[in-house]
């Protein structure tokens, strides 16, 4: 770093600048490699992926004390053979369907025509019709030939000269026929060698993981990795289960139907569903061109794509959250985004691939603490928690949709939760944003402003609307799942005061005074302690200290039989406790809670119970709420 204090300030602010030069060049280097290396990492991926599969097989071989190097040998070649009997069933099944289709054109021509006897009202329709019917006519070869005019080498009867190539070696003649076997022999030989080598290594392997993640906490890093392993080995199982079974049941329902090659389109089916929500929309595209090209009428293809559409939201909505949860734990625009970008980089197999690959990255991000950003860009848990949502939004001045959100946690929560665990956290943000100076005088006054909103609106709610443990059900899923952390709601949130049950003390007009402290932000805690307390049946006057001071005081003290001082930011002791003394002398046989809504260490709650002369002190608005019931009912 330069002495020089401007070229010192210079570095530092163009710091930022070369870290994100940085990491978008270390970001266009992998995508680089990734493609150029195509060749060696999508059979090490693929061999990756296959070991997770393959692990349980190993495993459950251990246990009836198989040699290990025996076992990996016999669960590899079984998969590796079913893979080549299904591989050699595709081949045939294909060539089949490829020998019938000339079969197929005279009913496809009648239906074209009949459609344009149908649509020969529908001009747009029609034209469509026509229109890929002239491409096809174009498309076929000119088979006509007519005897040339004239002698060779002039206009009506021109000189015919072709450019042969050299005739190529015995070599070449054997690369050219032996490529096209011997690529896809070849990366399957790797994928086979890689898988083997994985599952006789894999303790190894896992030990240079843990290395390579951090060996400062080798039971944490162990038992994450172990987890990670175990969980990614269950879901691809499971996936590859569900699909073949879908598989199997697309091809039955094909060959019930009367589809040629039900099997093919059964095999075609189980691999496309491996690619995220398109996969199963593409398989059905085929079987339903033969549907069409094979029955005269249109009964096979109504009922090709009946099968789809009733097959397809059975397994994804019904039997996949049985088996491995409601989702693969992936946000839906990152699955999107993978498929799009494993595609590019690696074709048609990276379109497969993508999003097993994509669950090991969230994997990867949420037990390796240097891979935390993988689980937040890729993974569908809540990037921010609640209050911090509800901060933001408060921020960002659009109340709306706080509103929102408190709604739909209160469709299944107490009010006086939402306002404990969100709305209150939220203030303790904005209020270390204030102590620390950047939050200037109109953002404060914004902030304001729109908390008054909230808590004016979400008053206007029944109380009692709906208590329990459970969580909103329906809104916006990363609400909903970021709620979902919140603990229950306290019994006490569904107590209402009747004023036949209140003593005469307690039945006046206003029994409860609320006095917020001189932060910008308590005067809307404040304002929630006095809501919370009204809805319960104890009606409360909300006033702030600074008024006090000023003589602004209620008319009749006498009526009033608890005072509760609210405090969100640090303030002095011999202040709280000269204000808990004035309040006894001005209102004689009063109550006094003082509510510290920041403080959450137990010790300093024991030590400030102690040095104050207050009857109770709460950290919550559940914890007052309480306190105030109970001194109702006591006098």
């Amino acid at each position: 770093m330069s002495d020089d204090p401007i070229t010192a300030r210079l570095l530092r602010q163009a710091m930022p600048v070369f870290t994100t030069l940085a990491s978008c060049l270390l970001v266009i280097t992998i995508a680089a490699a990734l493609y150029l290396g195509r060749d060696i990492f999508v059979p090490v991926t693929l061999a990756i992926l296959l070991s997770f599969v393959l692990v349980p097989g190993v495993r459950l071989l251990r246990r009836i004390r198989v040699p290990r190097a025996l076992a990996v040998l016999v669960v590899v070649l079984t998969a590796f053979g079913a893979l080549l009997g299904v591989a050699l069933l595709i081949a045939n099944e294909a060539a089949q369907l490829a020998s019938d289709l000339p079969r197929y054109q005279v009913t496809m021509r009648e239906k074209i025509a009949s459609l344009k006897e149908a649509t020969a009202g529908s001009g747009t329709l029609s034209r469509m019709i026509d229109m890929v019917q002239d491409l096809g006519t174009e498309l076929q070869p000119d088979l006509t030939s007519r005897a040339p005019e004239g002698s060779a080498g002039t206009l009506g009867h021109p000189l015919h000269v072709q450019i042969a190539a050299e005739k190529a070696g015995l070599l070449g003649t054997l690369g050219t026929f032996a490529a096209p076997i011997l690529h896809p022999l070849a990366t399957t030989g790797l994928i086979l060698i890689f898988t083997i080598f994985i599952l006789l290594q894999r303790e190894d392997l896992r030990n240079r993981a843990i290395r390579l993640a951090g060996s400062g906490d080798l039971r944490r890093t162990t038992a994450a990795i172990d987890d990670a392993v175990a969980r990614l080995s269950r879901f691809f199982l499971a996936q590859l289960v569900l699909n073949i079974a879908f598989g199997l049941v697309i091809g039955f329902g094909l060959w019930w139907i009367g589809v040629p090659n039900p099997i093919l389109f059964g095999v075609l089916a189980a691999i496309m569903r491996f690619v995220p929500y398109i996969g199963a929309a593409i398989s059905a595209l085929l079987p339903l061109v033969v549907a069409a090209a094979v029955d005269p009428g249109w009964s096979m293809m109504i009922a090709t794509a009946a099968l789809f559409l009733v097959v397809e939201p059975i397994a994804g909505h019904v039997v996949e959250p049985l088996l491995y949860g409601h989702s693969t734990g992936l946000s839906p625009i990152a699955v999107i985004l993978a498929a799009t970008l494993w595609a590019f980089l690696w074709g048609p197999i990276g379109l497969v691939l993508a999003t097993p690959i994509t669950v090991c990255l969230v994997v990867l991000g949420r037990h390796i603490e240097r891979l935390w950003f993988l689980d937040v860009i890729l993974g569908d848990r809540p990037a921010l928690s609640p209050p911090e949502i509800f901060y933001q939004r408060m921020l960002a001045g659009d109340p709306a949709e706080a509103i929102d959100q408190g709604r739909m946690f209160l469709k299944a929560r107490a009010l006086v939760t939402y306002y404990d665990e969100v709305v209150l956290a939220g203030l303790l943000m904005a209020q270390e944003d204030l102590s620390r100076g950047t939050l200037d005088r109109a953002r404060q006054d914004e902030v304001g402003t729109a908390l008054r909103t909230v808590v004016a609106r979400l008053g206007t709610v029944p109380v009692g609307r709906k208590v329990g443990s459970g969580t909103a059900s329906s809104g916006n899923s990363e609400t909903s799942a970021a709620f979902a952390a919140i603990g229950p709601d306290r019994q006490i949130a569904a107590v209402v005061m009747r004023p036949g049950d209140l003593p005469p003390r307690w039945q006046a007009t206003r029994p409860v005074l609320c006095v917020s402290s001189r932060g910008p932000f308590d005067e809307a805690a404040t304002a929630m302690l006095g809501q919370i307390l009204g809805r319960h049946g104890l009606s409360a006057e909300v006033v702030s200290m600074a008024d006090l001071r000023r003589g602004e005081r209620p008319a009749d003290l006498s009526g009033i039989a608890l005072v509760c001082f609210s405090y969100l930011e640090p303030v002095s002791l011999s202040q709280i406790r000269l204000n808990v003394r004035q309040a006894r002398r001005m209102i004689p046989g009063v109550k006094v809670l003082v509510g510290f809504w920041r403080e959450r260490d137990p010790a300093s709650i024991d030590r400030l119970r102690r040095t104050l002369s207050a009857d109770v002190l709460v950290t919550s608005l559940n914890g007052a709420l309480d306190a105030a019931l109970s001194f109702a009912r006591r006098v």
